[in-house]
């Protein structure tokens, strides 16, 4: 064959050394120089674009649109002309659609180049995963004549058959490293999760609910998610979440690329009873979901999510940066709609099984709303000293939570404290509404000594602190069993007995009313003793000296309880982050000739 523009050597005229090319086929702007008699006999297309030219002496073609170009369709015209070569998973896909499409096939020549790739395909590549995948990537550039031809489907079906097949032939393996070291444990991972990370991501999206269908493990599936994400969104790092939040870019080819992984991945997550995706990879991807403007869909699907399993969650996986412009640092909105589909749960579970009738005190219920409590009264602390946090999102924050989620407001207040600290500029009707969610009663004896000697907050809520410290240390003077237990239960969050979160609560609340009669009646006894001290210093001046030490230090007995023990305070330091992996694999291959 005599390529015309081309540096290629000639292996046309080591066959017809003495018969001079009779026909130009030129394909992408490359000529070919051929001959009609070889090409006809194993090319339908060839052979009618001869016979219905107009021109009985046709000398030249031009092939438009024809898959892979002039090097496949090199390969072709050789075998036409019955030189070897070999077919390989490198090269099959594209010499089975260039087959198709000058029409290869039986009817002209037996044994023509559609057997021949077919039969490649059946023996060599559709029984190894290894080399389906490599196929299926190859067929990325061949659309669509690669899914005309079905090579698409075929390579699909087989990965996701050998991938089952490889997870019951790797059963044992995966059972002797459980009884190995961690180091060995990763090399029994499987090896396929790697090949998979090269495919286009529509191709992925097939592969991946293929073998959904066929049984793949969910946890392997996960897996591959997982190493994908990591391969394909490797571009955005934390430091360009941070660092955009405040700058979002416009919507770029790339960004749009990432978009669809992310969208693609979440759709492609199996049912929450057959899994266990990890928290730290649901973090991940909607911190970047947010980053790339996923689908609200998809951000809603990876905050529901989430929701399931929110008292597992540490603080940091929380802080989520915001990408709004002129808002806050951290992503409020997500976090709050994060804990509106928690509660949700929590309701139906309380209404199925933990009904407000029972004794649930001690269900998985209630528990998981106090862990998710204190994990909120947390993440409230962090995001206080934000300069941009207004006070409704910071409210709303404190509010979705029910009371009988804190048994204890001591991580309350200190968020309240940190909050007005970082926020002077609170006009006084702001702060009081503020520190109308702390409940004094739920403070324990050290909070009450801060808050009693805090000038932050307003002086109706001092005062507060104050009336409810009296009663503590009547209590304890008195030794009133009632109220002393009352007292205790508080500050041990401790409750007295097995009841119900909304009956606890509906007790604190008629405690709460007893309490403040008992502070009314301590107010008059208090003006009755003032009255008392004002009249016998009137009638025995001689006496006064005694008598106004002895009473001034029963009313600074009373006024100072609450500030004896000094300040206490603190901020506890945040459990450090903890960071986590690679697979082996195996194949083989095959030589197949494609001589004629």
């Amino acid at each position: 064959m005599n390529m015309v523009s081309s540096g290629h050597h000639s292996f046309a005229t080591r066959i017809f050394s003495d018969v001079a090319g009779d026909i130009t086929i030129v394909v992408d702007g490359e000529p070919f120089l051929l001959h009609k008699f070889p090409l006809v006999q194993r090319s339908g297309k060839i052979r009618k674009l001869v016979a219905e030219a107009k021109d009985s002496d046709l000398s030249k073609l031009e092939l438009l649109n024809i898959p892979s170009g002039p090097q496949t369709f090199e390969l072709a015209m050789k075998f036409c002309y019955g030189m070897n070569f070999q077919i390989t998973t490198a090269n099959v896909a594209q010499l089975r659609c260039v087959a198709e499409f000058l029409e290869m096939t039986e009817d002209y020549r037996e044994e023509n180049l559609i057997g021949r790739t077919e039969l490649y395909l059946d023996d060599v590549v559709l029984q190894s995963l290894e080399h389906s995948v490599e196929v299926l990537s190859a067929c990325e550039s061949l659309i669509p004549m690669a899914e005309d031809v079905g090579l698409v489907d075929r390579c699909v079906e087989a990965i996701a058959m050998n991938a089952s097949k490889e997870q019951l032939v790797s059963g044992l393996s995966r059972l002797e490293c459980d009884d190995r070291s961690t180091e060995l444990k990763s090399g029994c991972l499987d090896w396929w999760i790697d090949d998979l990370s090269v495919l286009r991501t529509d191709f992925y999206d097939r592969v991946i609910r293929a073998m959904g269908r066929a049984g793949v493990r969910p946890h392997s599936i996960i897996m591959s998610l997982m190493h994908y994400a990591q391969s394909s969104l490797k571009g955005i790092e934390k430091s360009q979440l941070w660092s955009s939040a405040k700058t979002k870019p416009s919507p770029g080819t790339r960004e749009n690329d990432q978009r669809l992984v992310v969208e693609t991945l979440v759709g492609l997550f199996p049912a929450e009873k057959s899994s266990s995706i990890p928290l730290s990879f649901l973090f991940g991807m909607l911190r970047i979901a947010t980053m790339v403007d996923a689908a609200i869909a998809c951000r809603f699907e990876l905050e529901r999510r989430i929701s399931l399993r929110l008292e597992m969650v540490s603080l940091d996986d929380l802080l989520i940066p915001s990408v709004q412009v002129g808002d806050s640092l951290f992503d409020i909105d997500t976090v709050h709609r994060i804990l509106v589909n928690f509660l949700q749960r929590i309701e139906e579970e309380e209404n199925d099984a933990c009904g407000y009738e029972s004794d649930v005190l001690g269900s998985p219920c209630h528990s998981s709303l106090l862990k998710v409590g204190r994990l909120i009264e947390s993440y409230i602390a962090e995001i206080a000293p934000d300069p941009y946090l207004s006070l409704q999102k910071f409210s709303a924050m404190i509010e979705i939570l029910p009371d009988y989620s804190r048994v204890i407001d001591d991580g309350l207040y200190r968020a309240i404290d940190i909050y007005l600290k970082a926020h002077p500029m609170l006009t006084e009707h702001e702060s009081k509404k503020l520190c109308k969610f702390i409940d004094c009663q739920k403070l324990s004896p050290g909070a009450c000594n801060h808050a009693a000697q805090n000038d932050r907050l307003p002086l109706q809520m001092m005062v507060r602190v104050l009336y409810f410290e009296q009663l503590r240390l009547k209590n304890a003077v008195s030794g009133s069993s009632g109220d002393a237990f009352f007292s205790q239960k508080i500050s041990s969050g401790i409750p007295s007995a097995p009841m119900s979160p909304r009956d606890n609560y509906a007790s604190l609340r008629r405690e709460n009313r007893e309490l403040k009669s008992e502070i009314s009646r301590m107010r008059v006894r208090l003006s009755e003793l003032e009255k008392e001290q004002m009249f016998m210093k009137q009638g025995m001046m001689h006496k006064s000296g005694i008598t106004r030490t002895l009473f001034t230090s029963i009313s600074r007995g009373f006024g100072r309880i609450g500030i004896s023990n000094g300040e206490a305070g603190g901020k506890k330091q945040k459990p450090g982050r903890k960071s986590r992996g690679s697979e082996g694999k195996t194949g083989r291959s095959r030589r197949y000739s494609a001589s004629s």
